[in-house]
């Protein structure tokens, strides 16, 4: 854009500021767009004003200081260099910066050497910069960064190397004192925990060498080493960490890893510990300046626990004060940072500890808080605020001879915070922490129910779904005696549509059984009773609709591309279909299918309509070239005229915002294509749908993982994200979605198709589409295995190849045997499709070999490899497996199976992984105990997306009874007990279902008390 268009963005990013100060994301804007004008006085006043309002990193800080320095370089006033000083001053107390620190120790050095020079110091000068005082500054800037274990060093030895300079020109008078403070320079820091102890000790040999005699040496220098060891020992446990660090860009959940390990001794190292979250929290702000989306949330987590170990680590009162201004500075919108500011000031004047440096008051720092305007757009950020400050009055109140008057204060606090709450823009408060604790005072404090009363009768109003605010309200009423307002309230709300109908039906039949007559019970129970089948007939209801919606999200796309020539040597993959022509043979038999398919579910078709269907790749479009710090509002008001949005999501890739904008109806899409080439604070947008940049690739090597997927497709474009196939139902699966920012970068990589990365193995590349859908191969097995038991030992696969295939194709018999090659009485026949499974129960009580055999379907979930081989360990099957298993919790949220087993197949080769969502943890099986032991005793984390694997063992059978009780490992169902065989057997009758995550049901009724999994594990 020209100066012109510059100029005028400008003056409307300063309108927005004016208005929204606390917004950083504007002043981010602000400080970009200066930049780009080329105007270095807009660059540095759009500075300044951010950190008139916000801390800096040294991204903005250093420009200042550079451009402040070169003003004031011939200067020698104290004036100008005080102002420099407080500069540095101001830059370090917002962020820990190394080279801010390291660009305030060369400050002070050069303008020492250049004062020193003069014939004539300035008079104005005083102490400042005298040889003493240089000394002490050099020192104080160093202790600020000297904790940092990678990089501090860089200070240290700027400090050295004065101390060095003033030795070499000191008079005989002072050299000796000043050889007596280098050394204790050296050996003091060879006993801190750093990463350049070798070169520290080397500093400290020459030292020696140079002004030790040569008979003190060795004597020397063995103390010395001595003095480092236990240093070098905390350092080994800490590499680790640091390499994370390095290896993961410096990302929150690395640091948060770091910060757990400091912090699990019983007596934590303060200095580490600090320094720790200073980095995270500087490393952390500048993501958020960056506009990540979720830098905020963890900055806010890294400044209350700094606080909170600050507290616990009982650190000077100075201290805790100094860092929760920074923090209140630095997230404003935090309530809870503002809570513990509240309570620490309360704390230490009541213990009367208060600094001189406390000049604030908590009525001071409360309004201070809400003047941000932040608080107030958040409940969750705006309750612990109110509750803080609330606490504070109430204890005056209960302590105070002016009770009276303190009282008025505090019901004026929490009313004023429910109004505030009930204002904000993001969701209310579901717990109503200000109304009890307001209710709490009108009963206990100054016994006046009936406020309360009125209280939750006002809060019902705005809440009538809550089953809280219900209760809250019966409950007011019934300490106040007002039985019979009470029981109109049960009577009225019984029926509506609450969030927990229950608590009120329980809360009802409590009261009548308290305070009710013998008609007046039964009018409750019948009551309730009704109203209980009304809400179990719409819960039905809505779980079946849920259940329809999420078996429509579980198919996946398909591609669409030009016809291709398929290759003999090609590998068959499970995944999409293609657009290629049918034969008129196919046509013919897939109508026969369908017709049959339609004539068996004709009924079910006419007893019920379908609910309708999600259509996520119809309904979605791409926004690409979104400009820095774009909003869900922005993008929301440029779609908004299109039709009903259900989702908006913003992703910042290293280069450039992107966003995906859902709609509710798929007509809703053509008008949002119209938005391409629209502007958004004057950058131009791109708009398509989302499919048209997606590519389908299979049929690429083995070895191929997500990073080269990302570095052959990121040639041709930006490429958002790589999506991976699950394994867990068949290891072989080998296609990958590649999404790219624009369309244009999709149909440029088309022409990899065919392109063989190894010889013989011909890539296959197609635009995504989601016209074509089907489920995989793989995913309805359980409904084409059936599992036969009560085999006689003489029985082989070859019987029961001739038996089964009367019913269909027979695609797979895996059947188990014993080591001299006889049946173990159990078998799984897998069939090319469902309806032959079905037709194959039929076999059930079938006279087999003088044997009747027992035939039911299968739980194939549970894919059994080499189980027919004895187990190596000496345990049982099940126990053989965990034994060779370990558990990984706490992954982030969204893992992908296929990226997970990628990393951990780079330490040691994966048979089998799963992972369970609701407990964002994964079970892995490896091939052998000795594979598990490597994973678990590996020195270095594992990273997975910024985070360090937990990894633990599974325990047996042997070290969990709750375990054996579970049955097999990877099961994450229930399985369905076996019918006995023979005529006439009881048949047992199902319990419940197994609802547990990563251990299967309880054992089946087959013979010898084991599960069918127990068995599976057997299997060849």
């Amino acid at each position: 854009m020209d100066e012109a268009e510059t100029l005028e963005a400008l003056s409307q990013l300063l309108t927005q500021l004016s208005t929204n100060p606390y917004d950083i994301s504007l002043h981010a804007q602000h400080i970009k767009l200066a930049s780009s004008s080329g105007l270095e006085d807009q660059v540095q006043a759009a500075r300044e004003m951010m950190t008139g309002f916000w801390p800096a990193g040294d991204d903005v800080w250093l420009p200042m200081i550079e451009a402040k320095e070169k003003s004031i370089m011939d200067a020698n006033t104290s004036e100008a260099i005080q102002e420099m000083l407080q500069m540095f001053e101001l830059a370090e107390a917002d962020y820990l910066s190394l080279p801010v620190l390291q660009k305030h120790i060369e400050f002070i050095t050069s303008t020492f050497t250049r004062l020193s020079s003069l014939e004539q110091r300035p008079d104005d000068l005083g102490e400042l910069f005298t040889v003493e005082w240089t000394g002490k500054a050099i020192y104080a800037v160093v202790q600020k960064g000297i904790g940092h274990l990678t990089q501090g060093h860089t200070l240290w030895e700027a400090e050295r190397d004065w101390e060095q300079e003033q030795l070499e020109t000191a008079s005989p008078k002072f050299r000796e004192i000043l050889i007596e403070l280098l050394g204790d320079l050296h050996l003091s820091r060879l006993k801190q925990i750093h990463s350049s102890h070798e070169a520290t000790l080397q500093s400290y040999s020459t030292f020696v060498t140079t002004y030790h005699p040569a008979e003190a040496y060795e004597k020397l220098l063995v103390a010395a080493s001595k003095a480092k060891n236990q240093a070098v020992k905390g350092w080994d446990k800490r590499e680790p960490f640091e390499t994370s660090l390095t290896q993961n860009k410096y990302a929150p959940e690395a640091y948060a890893y770091y910060i757990q390990f400091e912090r699990k001794p019983k007596n934590p190292d303060l200095t580490l510990t600090r320094t720790v979250y200073e980095r995270a929290i500087a490393d952390t702000a500048k993501l958020r300046f960056e506009g990540n989306a979720v830098a905020e949330a963890a900055l806010r987590t890294f400044w209350i626990g700094y606080i909170d170990i600050l507290r616990v680590l009982h650190a000077a009162n100075t201290d805790q004060l100094n860092t929760l201004r920074r923090a209140a500075r630095s997230v404003p919108g935090s309530g809870e940072v503002w809570a513990r500011y509240i309570r620490f000031l309360e704390r230490t004047t009541a213990s009367g500890t208060e600094s001189t440096n406390i000049s604030e008051t908590i009525s001071d720092v409360y309004d201070r808080a809400l003047a941000t305007g932040l608080l107030q757009k958040d409940a969750e950020q705006l309750v612990p605020l109110v509750l803080a400050r609330a606490g504070y009055e109430k204890r005056i109140v209960e302590s105070s001879a002016e009770g009276e008057r303190n009282f008025e204060t505090l019901v004026a606090v929490l009313e004023v915070g429910i109004q505030m709450v009930k204002r904000g823009t993001k969701l209310r408060d579901p717990r109503y922490r200000l109304e009890k604790y307001l209710s709490d005072l009108y009963l206990n404090l100054v016994d006046t129910p009936d406020k309360a009363a009125a209280l939750w009768q006002a809060t019902t109003k705005n809440h009538k779904s809550s089953y809280l605010a219900w209760t809250s309200y019966t409950d007011s009423l019934i300490k106040t005696g007002e039985y019979d307002i009470a029981r109109g309230v049960f009577k009225d709300i019984h029926t509506k549509n609450l969030d927990w109908p229950e608590a009120i039906f329980e809360a009802w039949i409590s009261f009548e059984n308290l305070h009710g007559s013998v008609e007046e019970i039964e009018e409750c129970l019948d009551k309730v009773e009704r109203a209980q089948g009304l809400v179990n007939t719409r819960r039905a209801k809505e779980a079946e609709k849920a259940a329809y919606q999420a078996a429509q999200i579980a198919p996946e796309s398909l591609a669409i591309s030009a016809p291709v020539e398929q290759r003999e040597n090609q590998e068959t993959t499970d995944g999409m279909d293609v657009d290629v022509p049918e034969s008129s043979e196919d046509s013919k038999k897939r109508k026969a299918g369908d017709s049959e398919n339609a004539e068996g579910s004709k009924k079910a078709k006419m007893e019920k309509s379908e609910p309708p269907k999600r259509d996520r790749e119809n309904c979605t479009v791409f926004v690409a070239d979104l400009p820095d710090g774009v909003t869900k509002a922005e993008l929301d008001a440029l779609f908004e005229d299109c039709g009903i949005i259900k989702e908006i999501k913003i992703t910042k890739l290293p280069n450039a915002h992107v966003a995906t904008v859902e709609f509710a109806e798929r007509d809703s899409v053509p008008a949002a294509l119209t938005k391409d080439k629209k502007r958004i604070n004057g950058h131009e947008v791109a708009v398509h749908l989302a499919w048209k940049s997606t590519l389908y690739v299979t049929n690429f090597p083995e070895h191929s993982d997500d990073a080269s997927m990302r570095e052959l497709f990121g040639t041709y474009g930006a490429v958002f994200d790589v999506r991976w196939p699950s394994k867990k139902f068949k290891n072989t699966r080998r296609f990958c979605y590649v999404q790219y920012t624009s369309t244009k970068s999709a149909e440029a990589a088309l022409e990899l198709h065919g392109r063989e990365l190894v010889p013989g193995l011909p890539l296959n590349v197609y635009i995504s589409n989601p016209e074509r859908k089907k489920d995989r191969t793989d995913a309805n097995a359980n409904d084409r295995e059936v599992y036969v038991a009560g085999l006689s030992k003489f029985a082989n696969k070859k019987d029961l190849e001739d038996l089964f295939t009367t019913y269909g194709v027979v695609k797979e018999i895996r059947m188990a045997s014993d080591h001299v090659g006889q049946s173990k009485g159990f078998a799984f026949v897998e069939f090319e499709d469902e309806a032959s499974a079905q037709k194959a129960l039929q076999a059930n009580n079938h006279e087999l070999k003088n044997r009747r055999m027992a035939v039911t379907l299968a739980d194939t979930r549970v894919r059994a490899r080499d189980r027919g081989q004895p187990s190596g360990s000496g345990l049982g099957p099940r126990d053989d497996i965990k034994n060779r298993s370990i558990r990984i919790k706490k992954l982030p949220a969204g893992t992908q199976e296929g990226l997970l087993q990628q990393v951990l197949e780079k330490v040691t080769p994966i048979k089998r992984l799963e992972i369970f969502e609701d407990k964002r943890e994964a079970i892995v099986e490896l091939e052998s105990a000795a594979d598990a032991g490597k994973l678990l005793l590996i020195t270095e984390p594992i990273m997975f997306n910024g985070v360090a694997l937990q990894m633990g063992e599974e325990p047996t059978d042997a070290q969990s009874q709750s375990a054996a009780k579970s049955g097999g490992l990877f099961v994450p169902r229930g399985a369905v007990s076996r019918p006995r065989a023979g005529l006439g057997s009881k048949k047992r009758t199902e319990k419940g279902s197994n609802t547990s995550t990563f251990v299967p049901a309880a054992k089946s009724s087959l013979p010898g008390g084991k599960g069918q999994d127990d068995f599976r594990k057997m299997l060849g």
